[in-house]
């Protein structure tokens, strides 16, 4: 299955709780954090929610 690396680029401070609670499920808590999760439409949805905070890379 294919995997996505993700990694927070921007701060959660002051951001939507929604989209916090987005990222702490993606384990991303910290600015640089990454996280290499497998691609599936789920996470999709996740990354889409808070693709402003987020950097994506095919993995």
């Amino acid at each position: 299955m294919a995997k996505v690396t993700i990694t927070l680029k921007r701060s959660l401070i002051g951001r939507k709780k929604n989209h916090i609670a987005t990222a702490h499920a993606l384990g991303l808590t910290k600015i640089g954090n990454s996280n290499t999760l497998n691609d599936n439409d789920a996470i999709r949805g996740m990354i889409n929610t808070i693709s402003y905070l987020v950097d994506v890379k095919e993995a």
